[in-house]
């Protein structure tokens, strides 16, 4: 059994971990097609390949590009309860790549202890947003981890959830409570609100938002000059963009996606997203990922039938890889993420 980490899997799915190394993956869920814009971005035969399981909750996957390898590279993901972060190469399956992930500590630390949002930077190094460190931190080449940042003001961030990294090299992350033990009420909580913060590249720290409640994922514009933001709480159900000022810095955000009027889908908060390079926002909402237009029109939405988390571009950047509850699963598309060539 290739999978490392697992829990009790339905019978459907138990040959996942059975057979890593095949290009005969289960097909789950299926495409709901709200408008003909949709083709144009996933054809009507794609499917969605369930690529391995058996984790407690993936998270933030990210494609790691590899000379050499016939594949051309693999995915990173996080699995938060168990502190850990996987690896998948197709033909050889998935194995623990680094754990502790996100918690170094020695006492126990809650249900959400490990990493969470992945990227690489320009010089191809891991960037994590870690929950129980609280902080963000890069893994060097050498192997050894550093703190890039972990505080505001002197005050411990909550508890960082996904970043997006833009063309200068700033990174821009949420910090909502979702990695504290016991969330807004946990007594080591020292900042009262959920954030939305810019790091620099010499360490300075400056918040940019602190009017969403649960700022949660985050994604660049194809030039770089908006930055979309989810909220993850249901009352306010409200994806944000944010124009990008000529000092880095983010401008008043406009509502670019209300799921609250959006009958087809039903009310509900989003976590991760990514956008592609004609601008179009892959965000995970209520039932799946919602595919939204540039000019915040719902397109359709991709449903595995599980809770989804987060997604990433991979292989040549036309595959979407979605982290869905326990599985890792992709789907092939005829688009590009954003900065793929």
């Amino acid at each position: 059994m290739n999978v490392r980490l697992f829990r009790t899997l339905p019978l459907l799915i138990l040959p996942i971990c059975a057979a890593q190394n095949t290009t005969n993956f289960p097909h789950i869920g299926h495409v709901d097609r709200f408008d003909a814009g949709l083709d144009q971005l996933i054809p009507r035969a794609a499917v969605i390949e369930v690529v391995c399981g058996g984790f407690e909750w993936a998270e933030g996957p990210v494609w790691v590009p590899q000379k050499g390898n016939r594949f051309g590279g693999f995915v990173l993901f996080s699995d938060i309860p168990h502190n850990a972060v996987i690896k998948w190469q197709e033909g050889e399956g998935s194995a623990v790549y680094l754990k502790p992930a996100g918690y170094t500590g020695v006492a126990d630390y809650g249900r959400e202890p490990g990493s969470n949002g992945l990227a690489l930077d320009d010089q191809g190094r891991l960037i994590s947003c870690e929950h129980g460190d609280r902080r963000i931190s890069m893994l060097t080449k050498g192997g050894g981890k550093v703190t890039l940042a972990d505080r505001w003001n002197g005050k411990r961030f909550n508890s960082p959830n996904d970043l997006a990294i833009r063309n200068n090299g700033d990174i821009f992350f949420t910090d909502p409570i979702y990695g504290l033990p016991q969330r807004e009420n946990d007594p080591m909580r020292e900042i009262d609100f959920c954030g939305v913060y810019r790091l620099q590249s010499d360490g300075t720290v400056t918040l940019q938002c602190r009017e969403i409640s649960r700022p949660n994922g985050i994604g660049f514009s194809p030039d770089h000059k908006t930055l979309y933001v989810a909220n993850s709480d249901g009352r306010d159900p409200v994806w944000r963009a944010f124009p990008v000022k000529d000092d880095g810095s983010l401008g008043d955000p406009r509502p670019f996606f209300d799921s609250s009027k959006e009958e087809r889908i039903g009310r509900g908060g989003g976590d991760g997203l990514k956008v592609d390079q004609h601008g179009n926002v892959f965000a995970t909402g209520p039932g799946g990922v919602l595919v939204i237009s540039p000019a915040g029109k719902l397109l359709g939405r991709i449903a595995t039938g599980e809770r989804i988390a987060n997604v990433g571009w991979g292989n040549d950047g036309s595959t979407l890889y979605l982290t869905s509850d326990m599985y890792l699963c992709r789907i092939r598309t005829t688009t590009k993420g954003a900065g793929w060539k």
